[in-house]
């Protein structure tokens, strides 16, 4: 007997079905981590090391956007994409040559309305200077994808119209502007997301935004991503790319 299109296990005509979501690392600064309470910085040699780990598992690091698109064109077997959150000033100096030397690139999701400010957000701090406009510039000269974290660091969920307005559509506008490129990308502050944030960034016209685990907002404009810290050696990566696959379930707009 012939499958039936309304049979539960026969995907509708024309309607594809969800895909796997990516496997995303979620940086923030790469430098010095003697005081280090929120657990966000790791050093060069241990980026180095982690990236070292990728390439001998056959995997490269690259932009978001070019995961995306590769994972549109059916060719995205081997890449793994890398985001680094916030536009710390030392992603210059400490991520990016470490990015170089293991031929990976990356997404930096900046803050067009912190420019060469701090993070003034982290109430413990200590305080780590962000990337000025030429830093930014410099960056993106570099071939990295450069994305929005909203103006000024400000969680979505908690915010009024005006401010949610302005942390998706003035930081991207702003961030074209500096760069002469469009942005494609956002990340949700503190990786809190909800329906009204994700909508907003949508009607602001991005093409996909990055989250931490925004269960059940999953999909293109919530893309959950991997934590990655100082203390992920080999076995603890290895254990996070393995177990990301079956704790996410496939999501609709994914390929």
């Amino acid at each position: 007997m012939a499958a039936s299109a309304d049979h539960p296990r026969v995907a509708r005509r024309g309607a594809p079905r969800p895909g796997p979501v990516p496997w995303m690392a979620m940086y923030h600064s790469v430098g010095d981590r003697s005081c280090d309470p929120y657990r966000i910085t790791v050093t060069p040699d241990r980026l180095d090391q982690q990236l070292a780990w990728l390439r001998r598992r056959g995997l490269r690091g690259v932009s978001v956007a070019e995961l995306l698109a590769a994972r549109a064109r059916g060719e995205a077997r081997g890449l793994v994409g890398l985001t680094f959150d916030d536009g710390y000033a030392d992603f210059l100096d400490h991520a990016l040559p470490v990015l170089r030397r293991r031929n990976c690139n990356a997404t930096l999701f900046v803050l067009p309305g912190r420019l060469g400010g701090d993070n003034a957000w982290d109430v413990l701090g200590p305080r780590k200077p962000l990337l000025t406009a030429d830093g930014i510039r410099r960056a993106a000269a570099e071939g990295v994808e450069i994305g929005s974290h909203g103006l000024t660091h400000v969680d979505l969920t908690r915010a009024d119209d005006l401010t949610l307005k302005a942390e998706t559509v003035e930081s991207r506008a702003a961030l074209a502007e500096l760069t002469g490129m469009p942005i494609e990308g956002f990340c949700y502050p503190y990786g809190t997301v909800d329906r009204r944030a994700v909508d907003a960034v949508r009607d602001a016209g991005y093409t996909y935004a990055c989250a931490i685990d925004p269960r059940p907002l999953s999909g293109l404009h919530a893309l959950p991503r991997v934590h990655i810290g100082q203390n992920d050696t080999a076995v603890r990566l290895l254990l996070k790319y393995r177990l990301h696959r079956l704790r996410r379930r496939p999501v609709e707009g994914l390929r």
